[in-house]
């Protein structure tokens, strides 16, 4: 976006807007004054909202060409917005355009080889319910409201990692738009070095149009819910998560979360999400000792796998104002670790009532298919026998901007510290192959210049280099930096 190591400063003018309107052959540009602008520049979080000067309807892969040449040309800033759900603000554009795919949602499944390819303006939503009509599923987001592109460039964890490992494990290829404006595919065996990066730094090497992902057979509904505790019963509840990552062999799975349960409860819990692919007698058994502690909330019950994603969705809606910050930790956890977590959890939300809907949520997923894939086979580097942890403080008012973020802060800072006392009291390997950072889980913190390396690890070299050929003016610079000559700013945003 301009020449090099200059951040973009052009000004939208009334004949650009002419001019790159004339040259699209379907796609729409809205304006400030165009019907539908204010619907179309909301986020997931109203904290990420920022008023672009235009906005791309896009329906093609062609105008998105037309377009990134265009801002490119007139050094204009850009962003791009799937599913909206970036907290650092990176899906939007302040006085910039935004390249908008939520109208390219098509999703086409074929049976015969269980591949399921989808546009890249999806949400996993489309994704879960177009594979379930066939009897197929894929690994996919937790939260199905999740635009598919961000999830999957960045890696993606899911309920059925554990049987099949990361989205990025199962994508078959990827269709992008380049910044020099070309249109390509990217996979094993067509520009394998593209794909190499995309899987897991994405987000830094151009727009993807379409995923392909293999599917599998998933005919049968599965044991899934939310079950929510008191705190006293911390340790069975921490004690059964610890055990289920292996006793689960996979087809089972659960997120520890630490919320505010609604009335009449209304109250800080321990909440439980459950989650087994198999028969209901099966599932039963094996969170008999959750459910014999009596549950204050309990949701379990078989449903359709393309409902499972939407069990978090009543918790993370749209609206409100967000953050995200993410750890790692190995199991088993210690149960003094997770009582510190909700005493200061709940001494959070006692000194800002206002963020009453956060949440800090522990994945207990098993590992072992995702380790099965190195750490150099893809850009992403978090591969190891660890689970992350999600940092997501919730609320309203701007003045708490700062504090509910720097809490997140501090509590993924908790986290990292429990992992290196794991290291040197022998709790586990001092020396782990895996980064462990979620780059997906950044959030706010999106990692500049040198520090990419805490993202992507020894990867970070090679990446560099790629990013060098693929995207040499880092037109593509909202994601994890990864041209240390542009740490002065970032994709037009000065980095503070």
């Amino acid at each position: 976006m301009g020449s090099l190591g200059e951040p973009p400063s052009g000004h939208i003018s009334p004949s650009l807007i002419a001019d790159l309107r004339s040259s699209l052959k379907a796609s729409k540009l809205l304006t400030p004054d165009s019907d539908g602008y204010e619907n179309k520049i909301k986020r997931w979080a109203d904290s990420s909202v920022k008023k672009a000067g235009a906005i791309l309807l896009a329906t093609s892969a062609a105008d998105i060409s037309t377009t990134l040449l265009s801002v490119q040309k007139h050094r204009i800033d850009f962003a791009v917005c799937g599913g909206g759900h970036s907290t650092s603000g990176a899906s939007s554009s302040s006085g910039g355009i935004v390249i908008d795919l939520s109208l390219m949602r098509a999703v086409h499944v074929d049976t015969a080889s269980k591949t399921i390819t989808s546009q890249g303006g999806c949400l996993w939503a489309d994704v879960d319910a177009t594979a379930g009509e066939h009897g197929l599923a894929t690994v996919g987001g937790t939260i199905n409201h999740t635009g598919i592109g961000g999830l999957t460039l960045g890696g993606g964890y899911g309920w059925l990692s554990g049987q099949y490992g990361l989205v990025i494990d199962n994508l078959i290829s990827v269709d992008m738009v380049l910044a020099d404006g070309r249109i390509t595919t990217a996979s094993t065996t067509e520009n394998e070095e593209l794909f190499w990066a995309v899987r897991g730094a994405g987000q830094s090497f151009g727009v993807a149009t379409s995923f392909t992902y293999r599917a599998y057979d998933q005919p049968n509904p599965v044991f899934a819910g939310n079950l929510a505790f008191t705190s006293d019963t911390i340790l069975p509840v921490l004690a059964f998560a610890n055990d289920s990552i292996e006793a689960g062999h996979g087809r089972a799975a659960c997120i520890l979360g630490l919320a505010v349960a609604p009335p009449p409860v209304s109250a800080p819990v321990l909440l439980c999400s459950t989650f087994f692919n198999g028969p209901e007698d099966e599932a039963t058994a094996f969170f008999k000792p959750l459910l014999d502690l009596d549950p204050v909330i309990n949701t379990a019950a078989m449903i359709p796998y393309s409902s499972v994603n939407a069990m978090f969705n009543h918790a993370a809606g749209p609206g409100g104002r967000k953050s995200i910050k993410g750890g790692s930790f190995a199991a088993p956890m210690r149960t003094e670790f997770l009582q510190t977590l909700f005493r200061r959890f709940s001494d959070f939300i006692t000194e800002i009532p206002d963020a009453r809907e956060s949440l800090l949520m522990m994945e207990f997923f098993s590992p072992d298919k995702v380790c099965e894939v190195g750490n150099r086979e893809m850009a992403f580097a978090n591969r190891d026998f660890y689970n992350n942890v999600l940092a997501n403080p919730q609320w309203h008012d701007e003045k708490n901007d700062g504090r509910c973020r720097q809490w997140a802060r501090d509590i993924i800072d908790l986290v990292r510290e429990e992992m290196e006392a794991a290291k040197i009291d022998g709790r586990i390997p001092p020396s782990m192959e895996g980064v462990g950072t979620y780059g997906n889980y950044e959030g706010d913190d999106v990692a500049f210049g040198e520090k990419g390396r805490t993202v992507f690890g020894a990867n970070y070299e090679r990446l560099i280099e790629l990013k060098r050929k693929w995207d040499p003016t880092n037109a593509f610079g909202k994601g994890h930096l990864l041209a240390p000559q542009f740490d002065a700013w970032h994709g037009g945003v000065p980095v503070v």
